[in-house]
């Protein structure tokens, strides 16, 4: 396998302060990513970890694997949910700039999900929940604060 990726999303009150969380293990080389948002959901931090995660690739093409503990972002993709959201251009569903930027970025790759439960031991799965819920806390690698996050406040996407 070529690239591992890691992520994991918090909010804390849902919605309330979320942030997201990435580790990216390519062979003996690590990465971890995290921001934080003052008001979003749980899900939208969660496909947001793996949107940014997959937007910072500096290597086009290659495989990457995505372990989450998110059933809602591993299954919306797997089980074909989200091609059946693009047909009915979303109608009803949240999320529609997160999903729209996923999928632009998902065409460079060959990517392969794996869910892992979440909290039960795994030191990539609690690595990227300690980043997320630091960043929703304001601590974030990136050093940011709290953002806003757009698409939720702006009521448009949720």
């Amino acid at each position: 396998m070529g690239l591992i990726i890691y992520t994991d999303g918090a909010a804390k009150g849902n919605p309330g302060p979320g942030g997201y969380g990435v580790l990216m293990v390519f062979g003996q080389h690590t990465k971890e990513l995290s921001e934080g948002f003052r008001k979003t959901t749980n899900n939208r931090m969660e496909l947001l970890a793996i949107i940014t995660a997959l937007e910072s690739i500096t290597k086009p093409g290659i495989d990457v694997k995505i372990i989450s503990d998110s059933k809602y972002c591993i299954d919306s993709v797997t089980k074909g949910w989200l091609q059946g959201w693009v047909k009915k251009g979303f109608k009803g569903k949240k999320n529609q700039d997160l999903w729209e930027r996923y999928l632009i970025v998902a065409q460079k790759y060959s990517i392969q999900f794996q869910w892992v439960k979440g909290h039960n031991g795994d030191p990539g799965n609690e690595r990227v929940d300690a980043l997320a819920v630091q960043a929703a806390e304001g601590n974030s690698i990136a050093g940011t604060g709290l953002l806003i996050d757009e698409g939720f406040e702006s009521g448009k996407f949720n």
